[in-house]
């Protein structure tokens, strides 16, 4: 009967278990990128996932003294929007367990890149963009948990 109870108590261990490790494949939270400049906040969005701009460093311009904006967008609809609350990328698609990929806007020159997105799981994230076949990318790193 002990052995039993022990048996039981170690799968209901396991199984408890199973949705943390399962959690912790997914990059949801806040990030920081690698200049320290913004935050992005990465959500489940279907069976991707999102980034949205949620904070600045310099969240004010200092030639206007109003809040930056996306001045450097190509449709110029767009270029006087809030940077914060941009989607740098909306349903990036899974392409391999921890790996993501589709679009990401750069509000720094107003580009959509080809992007590849990889989450080993802990605190840093790799955001990578590609224009053909030169890419470069950053690690971001998670902010709080």
């Amino acid at each position: 009967m002990i052995r039993f109870g022990f048996i039981l108590a170690a799968m209901v261990l396991l199984l408890g278990a199973a949705p943390a490790h399962a959690q912790s494949a997914e990059p949801v939270g806040v990030w920081l990128t690698e200049k320290g400049d913004a935050r992005v906040k990465v959500s489940k969005c279907g069976s991707g996932i999102c980034g949205v701009i949620v904070w600045l460093k310099d969240p004010i311009d200092p030639a206007t003294g109003h809040p930056q904006v996306d001045d450097k967008n190509p449709n110029p609809a767009l270029r006087t929007r809030p940077v914060i609350g941009i989607s740098l990328f909306v349903a990036m698609r899974p392409s391999a367990p921890g790996k993501w990929w589709g679009q990401i806007y750069n509000a720094d020159d107003g580009g959509t890149y080809v992007s590849h997105v990889s989450f080993a799981g802990g605190d840093a994230l790799h955001v990578e963009g590609c224009v053909g076949m030169i890419c470069g990318g950053e690690t971001w790193t998670r902010v709080g948990r």
